[in-house]
């Protein structure tokens, strides 16, 4: 018997209308913006992404959301880290509605499956920092077992100027959560950062491989060279070595896997970061080159919901 992971036609459409819809849109123009403070054009983003449903896929229908499963989650998630879109993506549309599946948040859920609201959440001791808390309409602070609103205090900068984090501190009682669902919550946040590195990896050797088409050295183009060539296939090698780790991880949602497929994606995205940079020269780090916040998005995702060296200890001790 052989085991099916081809995405259904409808998962490959779905994809493609989210790619549509943020081809179209200035992307690079809006995560500069949302560096600057400015998240009007951000904002735009996500009402788009509402639109097409992306912000209900995590919430349960019956608080207005579409109670897609993860494999579904990662289908939209990898193309919004192949845009490169800012806010707290992974907090609001994976982590968030897991928090808040209960009668007494429907309102809340319901606004996040709108795409009326835009949450962000710090759980630590992984996660101590609350990513662009001045931004979301609620910063959820989550203990052992409850959760409750966070107000963000300190704010710190990220290798990403458009992923500001923020120290938050507790605002009001929190509400009871069992120690199933924090966890729970977890794994989505760390689901969600990997295929958004999958994306972001995927959108650099599209880059990478794109330049070295045009850009000449001792009159040949560059990706006429065998060494150029080896890198490129090393870097799309490992995205496909990642991205059915991810898809398994959604399947499965345990700790193990899960962690696997973050130290994965986090690896492909590194490998393709460097890759891109290498091809394009240092013009590819200059701040008006796009290609800079791909490089930055990587960095800052890598170590986003747990380290590398966090998320291999953690598969070490599940073995």
């Amino acid at each position: 018997m052989t085991v099916d992971f081809a995405l259904d036609q409808q998962q490959r459409d779905f994809a493609a209308s989210i790619d549509a819809a943020l081809g179209a849109a200035d992307l690079p123009g809006a995560v500069r913006a949302w560096s600057a403070g400015d998240t009007a054009p951000g904002r735009k983003v996500w009402q788009q992404l509402a639109n097409l449903g992306v912000s209900a896929l995590n919430v349960p229908e019956q608080f207005d959301g579409l109670g897609a499963g993860p494999v579904d989650l990662v289908v939209a998630l990898e193309r919004l880290g192949r845009w490169c879109v800012p806010g707290p993506v992974a907090e609001s549309i994976a982590v968030a509605p897991v928090l808040l599946a209960n009668d007494d948040q429907a309102d809340r859920c319901a606004g996040l499956a709108s795409g009326e609201l835009i949450a962000t959440v710090a759980l630590p001791p992984q996660v101590p920092r609350a990513a662009d808390a001045d931004a979301a309409g609620l910063v959820l602070l989550v203990g052992q077992a409850d959760v409750g609103e966070g107000k963000p205090v300190q704010r710190h900068e990220s290798v990403d100027p458009s992923r500001r984090l923020y120290d938050v501190t507790p605002a009001g009682e929190p509400w009871q959560a069992s120690k199933s669902i924090v966890e729970r919550a977890y794994e989505f946040g760390v689901l969600a950062t990997a295929a958004q590195l999958v994306g972001a990896a995927e959108a650099l050797l599209t880059a990478a491989v794109d330049y070295a088409k045009q850009r000449t050295q001792f009159g040949r183009v560059i990706g006429s060279y065998q060494a150029i060539k080896h890198k490129l296939a090393d870097v799309h090698i490992a995205i496909e070595l990642a991205r059915p780790l991810v898809y398994g991880a959604a399947l499965s949602l345990q700790p193990r896997d899960v962690s696997a497929a973050k130290v994965a994606a986090g690896e492909a995205g590194l490998l393709a970061a460097r890759s891109a940079l290498q091809t394009h020269g240092a013009i590819g780090f200059t701040q008006e080159h796009d290609l800079s916040l791909g490089l930055l998005r990587v960095q800052a995702l890598r170590c986003a919901w747990g380290t590398p060296q966090q998320h291999r200890r953690r598969v070490l001790e599940a073995l």
